[in-house]
């Protein structure tokens, strides 16, 4: 319970959810956003009505939402790498930027997509926006995983990392769910500006 008092347990909480919470949650919610904003489309009625129908020639998420956290996971050591040699403090910041240019840019591309009759058009540059997302996320990880090593000491470095862990592993709930009440109101956009919002801070 000493950790509770080390004002460093609870800035290193708030970024392991940046980037250990993001990681996860985004492993929730991009085949989610994959299945309802590219899986669907808008058409255009006589009437002038507009409504989401099916998309035939939207992407699987089977097939492609495994991309994202295999990078992640993957570029990780690289993070924990190169914190060693320049500071984890130094990485955290870098990538907590790349984390909110990246995140209003996928923001933007899933509004084009989910208010367009041909989203699947947006797919490629989607993916690839998710993956900078995850490889930043993942960089993240394994920089602030060493920052705790480096901050505390041996007595409560274990624990410090056992409850950051415990507590950035709600984003596999709340990324979702944030993501999901989005899309269901129809701006699944402002799911990723809030994300950039918390990453800035």
């Amino acid at each position: 319970f000493a950790i509770f008092s080390n004002k460093h347990t609870w800035s290193m909480t708030i970024l392991y959810i940046l980037t250990f919470g993001s990681f996860i949650g985004f492993s929730a919610a991009l085949p989610l956003s994959i299945n309802v904003i590219f899986g669907n489309m808008m058409e255009v009625a006589a009437d002038g009505s507009v409504t989401r129908v099916a998309n035939p020639d939207g992407p699987s998420a089977l097939t492609w939402a495994w991309i994202g956290p295999f990078v992640g996971a993957l570029i990780r050591p690289i993070g924990g790498w190169v914190s060693d040699k320049v500071g984890g403090s130094i990485v955290t910041q870098w990538i907590s930027a790349v984390l909110v240019v990246a995140s209003v840019a996928a923001g933007y591309v899933m509004y084009l997509a989910y208010q367009s009759a041909t989203p699947e058009t947006y797919f490629a540059v989607f993916l690839v926006i998710f993956v900078v997302l995850f490889a930043a996320s993942g960089i993240g990880n394994g920089s602030t995983f060493r920052s705790i090593g480096v901050i505390f000491d041996q007595h409560q470095k274990g624990p410090v990392l056992g409850w950051t862990s415990a507590v950035a592993a709600y984003g596999a709930f709340i990324a979702p769910r944030v993501m999901g009440e989005q899309i269901q109101v129809g701006t699944p956009e402002l799911a990723m500006y809030g994300f950039a919002i918390f990453y800035a801070l």
